[in-house]
């Protein structure tokens, strides 16, 4: 892995790291397969029951894909389909991955960024942070999956001015239509989204599976491969010792240890 994407550990928490500062942290292609890769790998991670994604300091999440690449890795159909198959692995990796995330942006978060951000469950953002997905200035179609969670979150009508305008949002805007969830002064922006995760880690990690499951097979369409699993996913949570765990501590008044078995 290259020193552009961190990965860091605080407890039960991981927070993956964009570290291009001086491109506003900028995703190059190969950092795309490493957000997969990283993703996919921390899913895997029973230290871990959280991930953060962030850019390197305060002035951006990431201002989107490195555009100075196009010329190279999107100069005919081929290769820009095989770009777009590097963004889109990256983005299912956090759509598809069992354990919360959050998207924690200090300030720009643009184009492909936007796509990070709304792949994660939550973003949480700092007062001064602004959002746009440029891609009409650029004679891109933005990817359909992300545009319907675009969607999910803002509802059709916003979402097309997003797209149709290419305009810059501010903060209050994007918490107002619903992108970000949580709008924080910038200092304590860190401490709040790591506070917040902690006590998501208190939780029964089976239990959230099975809440994230539900909503990837809502947003996909439930289908009956879906009904079976989420069936699965809630059988097995009812018989778990975690489920067993949680009752003895309603009973006895006290907090309950999962260990997501």
């Amino acid at each position: 892995m290259s020193d552009e994407i961190l990965v860091e550990q605080r407890d039960r928490v991981a927070t993956v790291v964009f570290n291009r500062p001086r491109m506003r942290n900028a995703i190059s292609f190969a950092m795309w397969g490493e957000i997969a890769e990283v993703t996919e790998r921390l899913a895997k991670d029973d230290a871990v029951r959280a991930i953060v994604y962030r850019g390197a300091g305060r002035e951006a999440f990431a201002s989107g894909a490195d555009i100075s690449e196009f010329e190279e890795h999107r100069k005919d159909a081929a290769s820009a389909a095989t770009y777009g198959q590097g963004v889109e692995s990256a983005y299912q990796a956090i759509r598809r991955c069992p354990k919360p995330t959050v998207a924690m942006i200090h300030g720009y978060c643009m184009g492909g960024a936007m796509g990070i951000a709304m792949a994660c469950d939550l973003r949480f953002a700092a007062q001064g942070s602004r959002y746009g997905i440029p891609a009409a200035r650029l004679s891109v179609v933005y990817g359909l999956d992300a545009v319907h969670q675009l969607v999910a979150l803002v509802g059709p009508a916003y979402a097309q001015d997003i797209l149709f305008s290419a305009r810059t949002l501010d903060a209050d805007e994007a918490l107002r239509i619903g992108f970000i969830q949580r709008l924080l002064p910038a200092d304590a922006l860190e401490g709040e989204t790591y506070a917040y995760l902690a006590r998501v880690a208190d939780n029964a990690p089976l239990s959230i599976q099975g809440t994230k499951a539900q909503v990837q097979a809502l947003f996909e369409g439930l289908t009956d491969a879906h009904r079976a699993r989420l069936r699965q996913l809630s059988a097995e949570a009812s018989v778990s010792a975690d489920h067993r765990e949680g009752t003895r501590a309603f009973m006895e008044k006290r907090a309950p240890r999962f260990e997501g078995r």
